[in-house]
């Protein structure tokens, strides 16, 4: 089963080489029961760690089960390890945030990608401790945490027990009852290898090696060897990903974490603080933008606005009589030339002092046709707008905004009302929809009057100020900008020289593009601002994992002592970082809906939390947790496991 040839271990300190093992030669059949007995600084426990595949020697040959150990990877001997050997630690090296038969069953995890509570209950029975199932470690006594140890230490069926002093730390009768136990193995077929110092515990073994200085001074064997062993075929070794196991992971990460509860907070933070500000600034600039997309809409969609300039002669500005007048003819005019344009509005705009009783308000007048309303997304929300006819008529009739109403009429409803503009009678026919302010201008200060009611009848024009014009197709806006100015120069006999200024044209899809680019700019900035502290968040896991790696030395060397090979050292940190983001990023979730929706009351902005930003946000904290977690986790997976053991 077990044959070394001229074995030897040799440790530098500093500039000296300190030989612990020279030259062993030995061979341990099937079966046998053998002691390894020296004093302190001999090589005994050195020896049984090489045995036991947790060191490997400096020079020499180890044939296990006719297998040269010295070809295989750490992972192969791990899998070796987990189903072929069980340990007993003279410090029994159990974890004291699992119940009893939770370590027992620690091994399970690496073989069979789970707990398994029958089997560790039936070893725990096996060793008189079914009525210590459910006790931590600090529940039970120190023979009690021995015999756990050697129940572990069976749960995969092993064929070698290596003992550790198994009772150099006990009372004369848990020594009795461990050894009992130990020689009870034995008989079973299962070959048993302790390491004591105690002459007394070296002879009831049936075979007696003593060691002095790193070499093998005497080999005696008390009990003739068992013949009466029916071969077995060799173990089958298999390594499989499994999503049971990934699932374990996540929960011994779960319960490292909740018996860690303040460290395990302090880590959350700085994720929780980050998903909450990206959820909130996302939420918060999606509102802003929403704000102002929903005041770009007022101004209406793919609308050129035309004006008139004036002409220049030699390079100097003529005087304002000879100033172009556009007219209400121009408006139809383009609307029959250019098939592209879908509606065009004849505007005239002035102020005028508004009655009501004995209420009075000065507001901005505008005289529009019908189509206007559509064109700028201006249809009464009560009451209607005037039609053609009332324009042709030169009606006085009159549709005003929220402000003029509230100022005039208060909480009264002002359809059918009489309201003087300017000393003229003017029956109020609708009540526009409320815009709120764009800049200094409140849209819902205004009074919409017929065109020609403005012009003949109000201001004394016989021209309009400006023609709105709407594009039927948004890809057409710049070809009919540049069609509607040579119509016009054409229209008016513009010279080539004149004709920059002669009109002036507004493109406001360019304006709504530039306003919203602008918008979503800002929106992006600060999401990015705050994703800022989910970086820092994941520094600070980073750390809170180094310092948990650090603390849990000992653990990771029983873990791989018992099988656990290097992915899945490197898959439970991993699973614990990604776990610590994943729990600080739902919270996180949570405070930025509050955050939010506290906002939206104060502000009174309508601010949605979507689900793009929950999902990046969301998304973005657990990469977080997997990239700042690799490094210790990696950290971790490439502890020997001897060294890892031997920490302090």
């Amino acid at each position: 089963m077990i044959e070394i040839k001229n074995v030897t271990k040799s440790f530098k300190m500093g500039d000296t080489v300190v030989d612990v093992l020279k030259g062993i030669d030995l061979k341990i059949d099937r079966g046998d029961f053998v002691a390894i007995m020296g004093p302190s600084g001999s090589g005994k426990s050195t020896l049984m760690n090489i045995l036991g595949l947790l060191d490997i020697p400096s020079s020499g040959s180890y044939l296990l089960n006719e297998t040269e150990v010295a070809t295989l990877t750490e992972d192969e001997l791990a899998i070796i390890r987990r189903g072929e050997i069980g340990f007993i630690f003279q410090q029994f090296n159990l974890l004291p945030r699992l119940e009893a038969w939770q370590n027992v069953a620690l091994p399970l995890i690496y073989s069979e990608g789970k707990f398994d509570f029958e089997k560790a209950k039936a070893l725990l029975e096996k060793v008189s401790l079914g009525d210590r199932l459910h006790h931590k470690t600090n529940e039970v006594s120190g023979g009690q945490q021995q015999r756990i140890a050697i129940a572990r230490s069976l749960i995969n069926s092993p064929r070698i027990i290596f003992a550790d002093e198994p009772t150099g730390n006990l009372d004369s009768k848990s020594e009795k009852e461990i050894l009992g136990i130990l020689r009870a193995l034995n008989d079973q077929g299962i070959t048993v290898i302790i390491v004591t110092h105690e002459d007394e515990i070296g002879k009831q073994a049936n075979r007696l090696i003593r060691m002095r200085d790193g070499e093998i001074q005497s080999d005696e064997r008390f009990v003739p060897l068992r013949t009466d062993l029916e071969s077995v075929k060799p173990k089958e070794y298999t390594s499989q990903f499994s999503w049971k196991e990934i699932l374990e992971h996540f929960t011994q990460g779960y319960r490292t974490l909740a018996a860690n509860k303040v460290r395990s907070i302090l880590s959350m933070l700085g994720i929780l603080i980050g998903v909450a500000a990206v959820v909130a600034m996302l939420a918060l600039g999606s509102g802003a933008q929403q704000s102002i997309e929903d005041q770009l809409s007022s101004m209406g969609s793919n609308l050129l606005v035309l004006r008139a300039g004036n002409i220049r002669v030699g390079g100097v500005m003529q005087e304002s009589g000879t100033r172009i007048r556009i007219t209400m003819e121009d408006a139809n005019s383009l609307k029959e030339q250019i098939p592209e344009i879908q509606d065009v509005s004849p505007n005239v705009t002035g102020r005028g002092q508004v009655t009501y009783l004995n209420k009075n308000w000065n507001t901005s007048i505008a005289g529009v046709t019908p189509s206007y309303a559509k064109m700028r997304t201006s249809e009464p929300d009560y009451g209607r707008f005037f039609s053609d006819d009332e324009v042709r008529q030169r009606s006085l009739v009159a549709v005003i905004g929220r402000t003029v109403a509230r100022e005039l009429f208060g909480e009264k409803n002002p359809i059918g009302s009489l309201i003087k503009i300017n000393r003229i009678n003017f029956m109020v026919i609708g009540l526009l929809p409320e815009k709120g302010a764009s800049g200094p201008q409140d849209q819902d200060d205004r009074i919409l009057i017929p065109v020609q009611t403005g012009m003949y009848r109000l201001f004394g024009k016989n021209y309009v100020d400006s023609i709105d014009i709407q594009v039927r197709n948004k890809n057409d806006i710049s070809s009919v900008e540049e069609r509607v100015k040579e119509a016009m120069i054409k229209r008016y006999r513009i010279p080539l020289s004149s004709s920059d200024d002669a009109f002036q044209i507004f493109n406001m899809a360019e304006l709504q593009n530039a306003i919203s680019q602008s918008s979503k700019t800002i929106s992006t900035l600060l999401a990015t601002i705050a994703a800022i502290s989910l970086v820092v968040g994941g520094i600070g896991i980073m750390n809170i994992m180094l310092v948990s790696v650090t603390e849990r030395t000992k653990e990771i060397g029983l873990r791989k002592a018992v099988g656990a090979k290097r992915n899945d050292i490197l898959m439970q940190f991993l699973t614990e970082s990604v776990l610590v983001s994943f729990l600080g990023g739902f919270m996180g979730i949570v405070l930025g809906f509050l955050i939010t929706t506290t906002f939206s009351i104060i502000i009174g902005w309508n601010t949605t939390v979507s689900l793009n930003s929950i999902m990046l946000a969301f998304g973005f904290s657990v990469m977080i947790g997997i990239v700042f977690g690799i490094y210790p986790a990696h950290k971790a997976s490439k502890l020997h496991p001897i060294e890892a053991l031997r920490y302090e």
